[in-house]
């Protein structure tokens, strides 16, 4: 039998069916007006925003954690600002109702019926400040909104608009005055991002930008919906190979079954990564490729976006915690493990 010479090492295929040459110029171009649109307000965070272009360009929602003053809220408030469509702020307080989040129905006297009242999360871009301040009755009212797109108020199902979006922000669980995010929400969320402190060069551009009574924080539009629309119709045509594929099935499958890739993580996970993260990653990846200019993923894009699509999907065990060893050391482990194709 003749022996398999196929290279382990990973060359990049084309794509089976490719889009044309200038696809990816013609409905990239906005790329890079909205980051130096974005870069005009937010100085550095370069991982975050290419972040957010992910999730935007995958149809996924997002979830920012970091400790107050990082410019979180004026991020997500500066993409919305940048693209043309419906955007809405619900601050997120422990004495809000899930009607503040998705409406209600309003009995009308006059005409002996009832009224629907839509709620801020009937918009394109929704920003959900702070979402952990607010209890587990109101985080869940965004479950149906964020997975169908839909919201049910009494016996009628309202359609959200397309491109819907939710851009949540929280403080980490520790710090007083927090409600943990239900693990069904936190899956549901395609990527949670981390944000941390500026270096001193960055800290010191946004010392002499800011540090003023009155900071331009004004953006313009520079994106349509339709050219958003345009961009993840490419994104869909791009390929991933086979040996792609298996990659991203082991890290997910790393996370529930570690003992299979020779790692003694077990005692330190309580739980893996549901499927949802598998969709996710290979579809972030394919967004990242997009931003790459190629048409198709490499296996440096999915280890790239691994941490982001996973740490808030696996949960460590309180042996893990008692050991101070946290979600993002566990998966870092597991991308030093599996066999990169």
């Amino acid at each position: 039998m003749q022996a398999n010479t196929t290279a382990n090492t990973f060359r990049s295929p084309a794509p089976l069916d490719p889009p044309p040459p200038n696809e990816f110029q013609r409905t990239a171009a906005w790329v890079g007006a909205l980051r130096e649109e974005i870069s005009r307000v937010l100085v550095g965070q370069t991982e975050l925003v290419d972040g957010l272009l992910v999730a935007l360009l995958s149809n996924g929602h997002v979830l920012l954690e970091g400790v107050p003053g990082l410019a979180k809220t004026l991020a997500l408030k500066t993409l919305a600002s940048a693209v043309d469509a419906e955007f809405s702020r619900i601050q997120f307080t422990p004495d809000m109702l899930p009607a503040d989040v998705v409406g209600t129905l309003i009995y009308n006297p006059r005409e002996a019926n009832f009224e629907t009242k839509h709620g801020p999360v009937f918009a394109n871009f929704v920003l959900a400040d702070e979402i952990n301040r607010a209890p587990a009755k109101v985080q869940s009212s965004l479950l149906e909104a964020m997975q169908e797109r839909q919201v049910t108020l009494g016996d009628t199902t309202h359609h959200l608009p397309e491109p819907f979006l939710v851009m949540a922000t929280q403080n980490p669980v520790e710090q007083e005055g927090t409600y943990p995010l239900p693990e069904a929400q936190l899956d549901r969320f395609m990527l949670k991002l981390v944000v941390d402190y500026p270096s001193m060069e960055e800290e010191h551009q946004i010392l002499d930008s800011m540090a003023t009574t009155a900071p331009d924080l004004r953006v313009r539009p520079v994106v349509s919906l339709q050219q958003i629309e345009a961009s993840r119709h490419v994104v869909d045509q791009i390929y991933i190979d086979d040996r792609v594929k298996r990659y991203i099935l082991s890290l997910v499958d790393a996370t529930r079954n570690p003992e299979k890739y020779g790692m003694e993580l077990s005692p330190l996970i309580r739980y893996g990564a549901s499927p949802r993260a598998t969709i996710a990653l290979a579809l972030a990846s394919k967004a990242k490729a997009y931003l790459g200019g190629r048409g198709y993923v490499t296996p440096q894009d999915v280890k790239a976006l691994a941490p982001s699509i996973l740490r808030h999907r696996v949960a460590v065990t309180y042996e893990a915690e008692a050991q101070r060893i946290g979600t993002d050391q566990v998966i870092t482990t597991i991308l030093g493990q599996v066999a990169i194709p």
